[in-house]
């Protein structure tokens, strides 16, 4: 006598909440494609955040996923020489190397003598 063999695989249906999270991956951390895409309301997504700790612990790693990628890209144009990435960089984290704008504000008479209610 044969046994049947059919394919007894656990076929895992994914739930609302991991099909937002592979939508969050996948829209760029975009939280209202990401709700479209998964079929969900945007105050559900936030009501999850609030009641959910592993959830928002999951969606906070997404984030920083999406940080990682975005800082290689950075890096990637840093090395090949792009001047506006290199000076991206220096400005947002070399500030302490002096690479800062300012402003600079020249007074056309003492600031005792500037009435501000007047501006």
């Amino acid at each position: 006598m044969e046994k049947n063999t059919k394919n007894t695989h656990n076929t895992h249906k994914p739930t609302k909440k991991e099909t937002f999270l592979k939508s969050l991956k996948n829209k760029l951390c975009n939280i209202s494609e990401a709700c479209d895409a998964a079929n969900i309301h945007r105050r559900t997504y936030y009501s999850w955040i609030e009641k959910d700790e592993e959830f928002k612990e999951q969606v906070e790693a997404t984030k920083e996923g999406l940080i990682d990628h975005v800082e290689h890209q950075l890096l990637q144009k840093i090395d090949s020489g792009d001047t506006t990435a290199i000076i991206f960089f220096l400005k947002t984290r070399a500030k302490e190397r002096g690479y800062v704008e300012k402003q600079e504000i020249t007074l056309s008479r003492p600031i005792e003598d500037i009435d501000f209610e007047d501006i």
